[in-house]
């Protein structure tokens, strides 16, 4: 049952890491196209923290599959 375990968690890490690639470049066209209104500000915050929490998810993960397999 561990070994099962741990390979779902490092799925999930990877599917969130994925997803976190994913949205970073858009993230990064949306700061591009900042316009100082309160929209588009809305917008920047809404993808960096997106993809912030994807990355942080994602490594999470990672951190609980290595410390299932040590145990």
């Amino acid at each position: 049952m561990r070994p099962l375990l741990v390979l779902w968690n490092e799925i999930i890490g990877f599917v969130f890491l994925v997803l976190a690639i994913w949205a970073i470049p858009s993230a990064i066209r949306t700061l591009r196209q900042f316009e100082g209104d309160p929209g588009s500000f809305f917008r920047v915050i809404l993808s960096f923290s997106f993809a912030g929490l994807m990355v942080y998810f994602g490594i999470t993960s990672f951190l609980r599959a290595r410390k299932i397999s040590r145990s």
